[in-house]
């Protein structure tokens, strides 16, 4: 699900003057986006399953098999990629359950909401992400 489309369902959220960082009200605003996010992301895993199994059909043509065969390889690879975002939805709604979300796994310090309502998925604050990241490419090189 693109970022627009999940940004015009669920404007950002405002918090009230002197509200406490994940607070009831934002524990709930971001579990309505993740289960939202969860329940979309079902359906279009549901729609493919139904469409490769009613498009099931044999090309004679060496050409049109194989292009049949691309497509529906890049359409598991993209069902894949969902998979794994539905399993860390799953991580950050339990979470939420547990007291967890919205601070960082590396340090501990709050995450932030504009950071959270751009990836609600998010397990690390900005700057720790950043370290990552700068290790991974150094690991890279």
């Amino acid at each position: 699900m693109p970022d627009d489309t999940l940004h015009k369902q669920f404007p950002p959220y405002v918090p009230a003057k002197g509200e406490d960082y994940m607070s009831e009200k934002q524990l709930a605003h971001f579990r309505e986006i993740l289960d939202t996010l969860k329940r979309e992301l079902m359906d279009d895993i549901d729609r493919t399953v139904h469409t490769l199994q009613d498009e099931a059909t044999v090309f004679a043509d060496p050409n049109d098999r194989a292009s049949q065969e691309s497509d529906i390889a890049l359409e598991l690879r993209n069902r894949d990629r969902e998979r794994k975002l539905i399993k860390k939805i799953d991580e950050a709604l339990g979470r939420i359950d547990d007291g967890e979300y919205g601070y960082c796994d590396s340090c501990g310090v709050e995450i932030g909401l504009k950071r959270l309502e751009a990836r609600p998925t998010a397990t690390l604050c900005i700057d720790c992400k950043t370290l990552e990241e700068m290790r991974e490419r150094q690991v890279a090189k």
